[in-house]
């Protein structure tokens, strides 16, 4: 089973940074048990949304060339205000520094501008390959997978539809 925690990335610069939202509903079945009165997004997925975020920047940093992504470590994990239903937590992360298979983020969440969560994430990376050489097909099958997924979160704006965007709404401010 596979639990999404991002709905679209809105901003993505390879090797740099990606901004992510988060739009709560009161659709999402752990509502129910987590404060049944006070509805709100539990804090580690909060954590699970900067992680997913931060793991999509990677994966199209690298082009996909890893089929596995995942959380090693968090740290300075700082919780400052709550997601309730109806908000959006948006969701950055910038790259720090990366070697061979360990990626650093800066991890933050806001809504309305205001900070909700911010933390400093390990990422480690690897093919199953590494382990089981017979693993390679089901190294691609993943990347396949990711490639697809990715391209439901991620459609940018392609740079002459912006300029005609800008164009046409300084025409209609004048």
């Amino acid at each position: 089973m596979s639990f999404d925690f991002i709905d679209r990335i809105t901003d993505l610069r390879p090797g740099e940074r990606v901004e992510a939202i988060k739009t709560l509903t009161l659709a999402e079945e752990y509502l129910k048990d987590h404060f049944p009165r006070f509805s709100v997004m539990p804090g580690v997925l909060m954590l699970e949304a900067m992680f997913q975020a931060s793991a999509w920047l990677i994966r199209q940093s690298e082009e996909f060339q890893h089929s596995v992504v995942v959380l090693k470590e968090a740290r300075n994990t700082k919780y400052t205000g709550f997601v309730e239903p109806g908000q959006t937590l948006v969701v950055s992360a910038e790259i720090i520094k990366q070697d061979e298979s360990t990626t650093t983020l800066k991890a933050r969440g806001e809504i309305d501008g205001s900070g909700a969560v911010s933390s400093r994430l390990l990422v480690h990376r690897y093919n199953l390959r590494e382990n089981d050489p017979a693993a390679a097909g089901k190294d691609a099958y993943m990347i396949e997978h990711l490639r697809r997924k990715f391209d439901l979160l991620y459609f940018p704006i392609a740079a002459d539809e912006e300029s005609e965007e800008n164009t046409a709404e300084a025409s209609e401010s004048a």
